[in-house]
């Protein structure tokens, strides 16, 4: 009854442009590069250094003087460039991306953001992140709908330390595709299968309906 982080990465992939300036976030949202639509070519940004790195390498062909933020061997596109970490982040500070796409512990119907600290005991980890939400000129997050222990992420205000304040406008979910429009959560699309009253108990903001639901459809993956 819900997508796979890889069914959350393909739909989350099909709002990227052709041509645009594009980081996503370490861990799941990397999986969001290997859905590019047919015919688009996204440019992938990596705090790191790289612009315009490719797929995976094959097992055992790594090139382990390339590799992207998150420590996983990557690919070079023609034309793509290596620069300055400080380079790197003026790029991101400096509103050159189009696109960042993030994980997420918690989001707000704000639009807050919190994906770095689980709390006291969690371990401080906020790297690029702070940076990203407020430098990029679009912030989509992909996340599970709720948390394991089945309580929502998505909630009227955020409980956890905050990654950015009113930065995140669309909602990649297991269940739905959520945007954040004057600081409310509005549904756009959602699985079939559940009705909006099942969703909207999953959800721990009320749930704006503006015209018609349209059913998150994606590909067996």
């Amino acid at each position: 009854m819900k997508l796979t982080n890889a069914q959350i990465a393909w739909r989350a992939a099909q709002d990227i442009e052709d041509g645009a300036y594009v980081n996503l976030g370490i861990g799941f949202p990397e999986m969001v590069a290997q859905f590019q639509p047919s015919g688009r070519a996204a440019i992938f940004h990596t705090e790191n250094g790289i612009l315009n790195f490719g797929e995976a390498p094959v097992a055992g062909e790594e090139d382990w003087d390339l590799i992207n933020a998150g420590k996983k061997a990557v690919t070079l596109k023609p034309g793509a460039a290596f620069f300055h970490h400080a380079d790197s982040f003026a790029m991101v500070r400096g509103g050159h991306l189009d696109v960042a796409i993030l994980g997420a512990y918690e989001v707000a119907e704000t639009g807050d953001l919190a994906n770095w600290s689980t709390g006291p005991k969690g371990v401080p980890a906020v790297g690029g992140a702070m940076d990203l939400v407020h430098g990029a000129k679009r912030v989509a997050v992909i996340t599970d709908h709720v948390t394991k222990d089945g309580k929502p992420k998505l909630v009227k205000r955020c409980s956890l330390p905050l990654t950015g304040v009113g930065c995140v406008t669309r909602i990649y979910t297991s269940l739905a595709v959520i945007d954040i429009v004057n600081s409310r959560f509005v549904l756009r699309e959602k699985l079939s299968v559940l009705s909006l009253g099942e969703l909207q108990d999953l959800t721990g903001a009320e749930l704006l309906v503006e015209g018609e639901i349209a059913n998150l459809n994606v590909p067996e993956i």
